[in-house]
């Protein structure tokens, strides 16, 4: 029904002088002392139609709102906002607030009301579709995505429900009138000082909360039950809330692990859950929560979980970007989400070549690396010293379109399950996905898995099609070169040669260095003496690099494949002297450190070594590779040696002296001290 207002009757109603009541609607209106040809004439073609009034009301939108909120996210104050007029779409409530899009019928934001206007909203005074002017505001980002989320601070309505969403293109207003000129004139009445039209079908405007009621009426049981839920976007928790429901998926299960402490012996595991939003955040479970959810938390399925608590996240151990990290207790609730429509992300990669994997060495961040299998071994068990348990361990080699290849080290369920399957197919070089490793400096450069850590074997994805397609026309039949090979500053891999630069004597005239854990330091020395008589090799298997035994009859005996081999290769394992100006230390070496120093294969020397003559050729190689300087990444622990301990210095890289790039660094060591002083 249209009820028009005329005139001066308007100062008795609530209704601003400039808008008319249409299907309960507050639309604007033309003042009838303007226009008297409307008021001389009942012709409908002057009365304003339902598509008019909607677009006069579309005008009304802030042109570029959204592009006006974006460039200025933190307003100084309230008295200096423009005034912003959106349409608000998609409303819906969320935890014990009610979210929407914030449109200006070219972009959209997603936003959040304040909780004092929950009252305006559940009576219809708010609606979906309708205008808010939004007087406050502060943007937030979305953790791990570049988008924003609108926090309105403070807003008043401006027009209930439209009947449809603005758009930036709309069609003419005359195509409009003449495609729709409905009969109303048998209709029209008069009462009191205004016009009442009655319209062939009575459209009732609804509020949000009487929308959804309709539509959980007509939902199945199970999507009705999962709609009375207030779910929380993760963003919004904080240690200091109450009760709260948050729906996630699993994007990563830790293993099961023991630990004993001063108040006894206990299991723990952590969990990783993503909402809708792209927000992770880390979930731990003691003890009996421990056995009681870890069979219940699969992979890749979402959950309802509450009755959970917050506390702020320990910033040396934590590899989310949440400020906060989740513990569950006994009495949680974990339910799993069955039989509904879902848009939580699966997971989410953030791959590193392997050639850019240098900056990362023995650093808190995880990485994540695609890649193509060239070899796997077979596992292996490692008996770990905290506790002499026999743990699996399996290495495979990737590369990937750099050109670089990098050990990457399975261990545990990884090492027996998706390891032994990688073992049955490395002869169809498989894509392999791989989330969250450790980068560790062994080797130069390498790679472990965790507890949390996610392999996917030929996934379906752009980045491993792309990997494949490379491969199979180019990758095969090109040489490859271990990403720790050739380190130079230069190169990305090297960022860790310049740092901790420390003289041998910072670390001789330390003897408690790598007490309680391994110490790491970069060094500029030279290779002063290496001893020839030294064992500088020794017999490894060709599959897993482990010592050989001479085999009964003939060939090699290799206990961790567990076969014999007619042949085998030789491995440096040798010791040399470094020194600077400042002291000199003794070193231990492994194969391919060892290589980069004496510059030849350990099967090479070998030979040299058998060759007869005056001037032994293996001597004069070792003399050659003496007093050549190279940059070292070392580390130092303690190993106890006649009741008495020691540091142990083991060589983790080695490269030679990029001249330019080690001028750069000396220039700005000294800018440092000349600004110290």
């Amino acid at each position: 029904m249209i009820k028009i207002v005329a005139g001066n009757s308007l100062k008795n109603t609530k209704t601003p002088s400039k808008f008319l009541l249409f299907q309960n609607k507050t639309l604007p209106f033309l003042d009838p002392c303007l226009h008297s040809s409307f008021v001389s004439s009942p012709s409908i073609s002057q009365i304003p139609t339902t598509t008019n009034i909607e677009r006069e009301m579309a005008k009304w939108v802030t042109r570029d709102a959204i592009s006006t909120i974006l460039a200025n996210p933190s307003p100084d104050s309230a008295s200096g906002l423009l005034e912003i007029v959106v349409q608000v779409l998609d409303l819906k409530l969320t935890g014990n607030r009610y979210t929407f899009n914030a449109s200006d019928g070219n972009m959209k934001l997603r936003a959040i009301f304040p909780s004092n206007v929950s009252s305006e909203i559940t009576s219809g005074s708010i609606q979906n579709k309708g205008l808010v002017k939004i007087l406050d505001y502060t943007l937030n980002d979305i953790p791990n995505k570049s988008e924003k989320y609108l926090i309105v601070k403070k807003c008043e309505t401006v027009s209930p429900a439209l009947d449809t969403e603005i758009k930036a293109e709309v069609k003419t207003e005359e195509s409009e009138i003449a495609s729709k000129k409905p009969k109303l004139e048998n209709d029209a009445k008069t009462e009191g000082a205004g016009i009442i039209l009655k319209p062939k079908q009575e459209m009732v405007s609804k509020s949000a909360a009487q929308i959804v009621y309709e539509q959980r009426d007509n939902m199945a049981p199970s999507a009705r039950m999962a709609m009375t839920r207030r779910v929380h976007p993760l963003v919004s928790l904080n240690p200091y809330q109450g009760n709260w429901t948050i729906k996630v998926r699993l994007t990563s299960k830790g293993n099961m692990r023991t630990y004993k402490n001063a108040r006894g012996e206990g299991c723990v595991f952590n969990v990783e859950l993503t909402d809708e939003d792209g927000t992770q955040i880390q979930a731990t479970m003691f003890n009996e929560a421990a056995r009681k959810f870890y069979e219940k938390f699969q992979l890749g399925k979402v959950y309802y979980i509450s009755k959970g608590t917050l506390k702020v996240a320990n910033k040396q151990f934590k590899t989310l970007q949440n400020d906060y990290e989740m513990t569950l207790n006994e009495s949680s609730v974990v339910e799993e989400a069955v039989n509904e429509e879902t848009f939580i992300p699966e997971t989410k990669f953030n791959f590193i070549p392997i050639d850019q994997l240098g900056p990362y060495v023995n650093g808190r961040e995880l990485v994540d690396i695609i890649g193509v299998v060239q070899s796997v071994t077979s596992v292996s068990n490692i008996k770990r010293k905290i506790d002499n348990e026999n743990i699996s361990k399996r290495d495979m080699t990737v590369a990937d379109e750099t050109k670089r290849t990098v050990v990457v080290s399975l261990w545990n369920e990884l090492a027996n399950n998706a390891g032994q399957e990688l073992f049955d197919i490395a002869d169809k070089s498989p894509i392999v996905a791989i989330k969250s490793l450790k980068v560790s400096d062994f080797q130069g450069v390498s790679l472990s898995t965790l507890g949390k850590s996610t392999l996917l074997i030929n996934p379906d994805m752009p980045e491993a099609k792309n990997l494949r397609s490379w491969y199979d026309s180019e990758g095969k039949g090109s040489s490859m070169a271990s990403v720790g090979s050739g380190l130079s500053p230069s190169k990305s891999g090297a960022r860790s040669m310049y740092t901790d630069r420390v003289s041998l004597s910072h670390i001789t005239g330390n003897p408690s260095l790598g007490e309680e854990k391994p110490a790491f330091f970069s060094i500029k020395a030279f290779i002063s003496l290496i001893r020839p008589e030294q064992a500088m090799w020794y017999r490894a298997c060709k599959s897993c690099n482990k010592k050989v035994t001479e085999a009964v009859g003939s060939g090699y005996w290799c206990e961790g494949c567990q076969k014999n081999d007619e042949e085998c290769s030789l491995r440096y394992i040798m010791v040399s002297k470094i020194s600077d100006a400042s002291g000199e230390a003794w070193v231990s070496g492994f194969n391919e450190e060892a290589e980069r120093i004496v510059g030849c294969p350990a099967d090479e020397l070998d030979k040299l070594k058998s060759k007869e003559g005056e001037m032994n050729a293996y001597q004069q190689k070792l003399k050659e590779a003496t007093w050549v300087p190279h940059l070292f990444r070392v580390s130092v622990t303690q190993n106890e040696y006649n009741n008495e301990k020691r540091q142990r210095i083991t060589v983790r890289a080695v490269a030679p002296i990029d001249f330019a790039e080690e001028s750069r660094f000396l220039l700005e060591e000294i800018k440092k001290m000349r600004n110290s002083q």
